[in-house]
């Protein structure tokens, strides 16, 4: 699923609703790894139809890691 996080990085994670093993929930929100600002933040997810071209080519080439 891809996310954004604070500073407007866009990254795919996996996003299982009610389980986190390598983020803070709260809420609709997590905290967790950017690998694109290479941060700590917390990252809210964001439908595919709300990216612009730019972002799906980012959501789709950078990944979280997969599991801690």
């Amino acid at each position: 699923m891809p996310v954004r996080c604070r500073d407007g990085h866009v990254f795919t994670t996996v996003w299982v609703p009610g389980i986190s093993f390598k983020a803070i929930r709260l809420g609709p929100v997590r905290f967790q790894w950017c690998p694109v600002g290479e941060h700590r933040t917390f990252v809210t997810l964001v439908p595919w139809s709300r990216l612009r071209p730019e972002e799906r080519w980012m959501a789709a080439h950078n990944h979280d890691s997969r599991m801690p």
